[in-house]
């Protein structure tokens, strides 16, 4: 590992920790030219599965995507950040665990629903909303009156 501040290439692992529930390892290193500290994490690159929208458009994961349509149905929701980040990292771990190659953009949708109920009520009714594209009052209350019933 390169030092980032006289870019040595002679550093040594002080210590070595699991970080992000398991899915990384934290190093904390030190250069031996300059004598400074840093900290490295090191992960397993996996790749995610395509997306195969309604119209058989195939288009990469794009997890600013997800992180943007989860935002939009919880804006103004009182939801920890860290609970938001939690149920992405739940939803890309499920994924990866599917080791499917594509998944469709429904099965994407009821993972994130599915996330978003433990989440907020609310925030679930606005994503679904869009998502199942309600056309009228009735479906609405179909789904608020499920959501009590659970």
């Amino acid at each position: 590992m390169r030092c980032p501040f006289c870019a040595a290439h002679d550093t040594r692992v002080l210590d070595s920790r699991l970080a992000n529930d398991g899915d990384q390892v934290r190093r904390r290193r030190e250069c031996n030219a300059c004598k400074e500290r840093f900290t490295t994490f090191e992960a397993a690159e996996l790749t995610m599965p395509r997306v195969v929208k309604r119209d058989g458009i195939r288009e990469p994961f794009d997890e600013n995507k997800l992180r943007s349509g989860m935002l939009k149905a919880l804006e103004k929701r009182p939801v920890d950040s860290d609970a938001i980040e939690t149920a992405l990292s739940r939803i890309k771990k499920e994924l990866r665990a599917l080791g499917e190659r594509e998944i469709t953009a429904q099965e994407l949708g009821e993972k994130v629903m599915k996330e978003l109920s433990v989440l907020d009520h609310v925030a679930f009714v606005r994503f679904a909303s869009v998502y199942r594209s309600f056309q009228d009052v009735s479906e609405f209350t179909d789904m608020i009156a499920h959501l009590q019933n659970k």
